[in-house]
């Protein structure tokens, strides 16, 4: 296990930290429900937060954020172990898990089970350089509780993730070295 017995006392993660979400339904005009989405910064933190990645051995390193931590591996095939997913995966995953947690957010303000709710993601690599993905197709396994017609708020809701906002509207991106 890439877990070793007291070398942290910091707990296992949950693999990303999402803002908290609320949702405004409306209905218009023609009589489509319109959303309104607005993601917060939980209390007490500041807008900006802070992780810390540092070497395991071979291709593995640790994340730490928020007093949890998780591995970053490579394949085998890549030269690494294969003990934890790979930063891309995250990525990815990342976008799928706060996918479902609007969607699961929305179901339970509109009084529906979460039972059933799932996202399933593919993504794929570009065959040039530089290396990126350049695309990813969710699908959101929708409780069967959910009426119809709530279905195009739900696509609304969960098509502004925080994740998914970020990607559509790119982060500045600063590297330095120390």
């Amino acid at each position: 296990s890439p877990w070793r017995a007291g070398r942290s006392s910091l707990p296992r993660i949950p693999l990303w930290v999402l803002n908290d979400v609320s949702s405004k339904v409306t209905t218009g005009r023609d009589g489509m429900e319109q959303v309104q989405t607005y993601a917060t910064t939980p209390a007490g933190v500041a807008g900006a937060q802070q992780m810390d990645v540092r070497f395991e051995s071979g291709e593995c390193y640790e994340v730490s954020v928020r007093g949890h931590r998780l591995l970053v591996d490579q394949p085998a095939d890549a030269g690494g172990q294969d003990a934890a997913p790979t930063p891309t995966e995250l990525f990815v995953a990342s976008l799928a898990g706060c996918v479902a947690f609007y969607a699961g957010r929305y179901l339970t303000r509109h009084g529906c089970s979460r039972d059933g709710l799932g996202v399933s993601v593919g993504y794929e690599m570009a065959n040039d350089r530089p290396a990126r993905v350049t695309g990813i197709n969710l699908t959101v396994r929708v409780p069967a509780d959910l009426p119809s017609k709530r279905w195009p708020a739900l696509q609304a809701v969960v098509s502004r993730c925080t994740v998914h906002n970020s990607l559509v509207s790119p982060p500045k991106v600063d590297i330095n070295l120390t």
